[in-house]
C-alpha cells in the first residue's frame, strides 16, 4: 500500500474531535477504485483502528470503511465480505471520557449494521443497492424462490440500519453526525431496493403455494413494522437539519391489503393447489 495512502487512511482515523476529513476520504477511494492492490492491507490497517480504545479513533474507523462500501470499488466490500468475521465490538466501551459511555452504544450498534451490510453481500453475492432499479430493475423481475431468498438479507439489513436508534439530541458532535448521515443515504437506497422487492412479491403471491404464501406473508408484515420504524428514522433526520427535499414521504398500505392476504392463504388447501408456484 503507497505511503501516500496509509497516511491518509492514519489521518482519517486520528483521536481528533472531528470527522474523517473529505480529502483523505477521497485519497483513500481513488486508491480503492484505481487498484486491486493492497486493499486488504488498506482494510487491515482501519481494522486495527476499530480496536483502539478511544471512542472516537474507533467510529471514524467505522466512517472510513462505511464511506469505501459505499463508494468504492466493489472489490472492498468483496473483501470484507470474504473474512470470516469484521468487528466485534457488540462489547466495546469507553469510559475514559463522560461522552464516551454515549458513543460506545452508538458504536456498538454501528458496527453491527456493517457487519450486516457486509454479510448480506456474502450471502447474495452483490450489493442490492447498486441494482437496476424501476419496472425493468433487478427486483422487480427476481422469480419467486430468488425474492424469498433476497428480501430476508435485506430485512435484516434494514432492521439493523433502523437499530442504530437515535434521537436527534444524541447526535451531539460531528462524528456521530457524519455516521449518521451516511446510514440515511444508505436507508433511503436499501428501502428503495426492499420496497421494489415486496412489490414483486405482492404480484406473485395469489400464484404461490401455501408454503410460499406463509414466507411472503410473514415477510410483508416485517416490510410493515420496518416501514413504520423508517419513518421515525427520516423524522430524525429532518430535526437535524437534513433538507426536507431530500425526505421520502412513505405512504402505508392499506390494511384492507393484509387481510386479503390472510384471507387467501386461509383459503388454500396445500392438497388441491389450483395455481402452480409462480416463476
Amino acid at each position: 500500500m503507497g505511503s501516500s495512502v496509509s497516511k491518509a487512511a492514519l489521518e482519517a482515523t486520528t483521536d481528533e474531535l472531528v470527522e474523517p476529513d473529505s480529502k483523505h476520504l477521497a485519497d483513500i477511494t481513488h486508491y480503492v477504485n484505481a487498484s486491486n492492490m493492497g486493499v486488504k492491507r488498506l482494510a487491515e490497517v482501519l481494522f486495527e483502528k476499530s480496536k483502539n480504545s478511544s471512542w472516537v479513533v474507533v467510529f471514524k474507523a467505522l466512517i472510513t470503511v462505511h464511506h469505501l462500501m459505499v463508494h468504492g470499488n466493489e472489490r472492498f466490500i468483496r473483501y470484507l465480505a470474504s473474512r470470516s468475521s469484521l468487528f466485534t465490538l457488540h462489547n466495546f466501551l469507553d469510559n475514559s471520557v463522560i461522552e464516551g459511555y454515549a458513543m460506545s452504544i452508538f458504536i456498538r450498534r454501528y458496527s453491527r449494521y456493517l457487519n450486516e451490510k457486509s454479510l448480506a453481500y456474502r450471502l447474495i453475492s452483490y450489493d442490492v443497492t447498486k441494482t437496476k432499479r424501476g419496472l425493468d430493475g433487478f427486483m422487480r423481475n427476481m422469480n419467486t424462490k430468488d425474492l424469498l431468498n433476497t428480501l430476508p438479507v435485506i430485512q435484516t439489513q434494514f432492521d439493523a440500519l433502523l437499530g442504530f436508534n437515535a434521537n436527534a439530541n444524541e447526535l451531539t458532535n460531528c462524528i456521530i453526525r457524519a455516521a449518521f448521515m451516511l446510514l440515511f443515504k444508505d436507508s433511503l437506497r436499501l428501502f428503495a431496493v426492499y420496497n421494489e422487492g415486496i412489490l414483486n412479491l405482492l404480484d406473485k403471491f395469489f400464484h404461490m403455494t401455501k408454503r410460499q404464501c406463509n414466507e411472503s406473508l410473514d415477510i410483508y408484515i416485517r416490510f410493515l413494522a420496518g416501514t413504520t420504524k423508517l419513518e421515525q428514522f427520516l423524522k430524525i433526520a429532518k430535526q437535524v437539519g437534513i433538507d426536507q427535499n431530500n425526505i421520502p414521504y412513505l405512504t402505508q398500505a392499506p390494511n384492507s391489503l393484509l387481510e386479503a392476504l390472510k384471507q387467501h392463504l386461509a383459503s388454500l388447501d396445500e392438497k388441491n393447489e389450483i395455481f402452480p408456484p409462480y416463476r
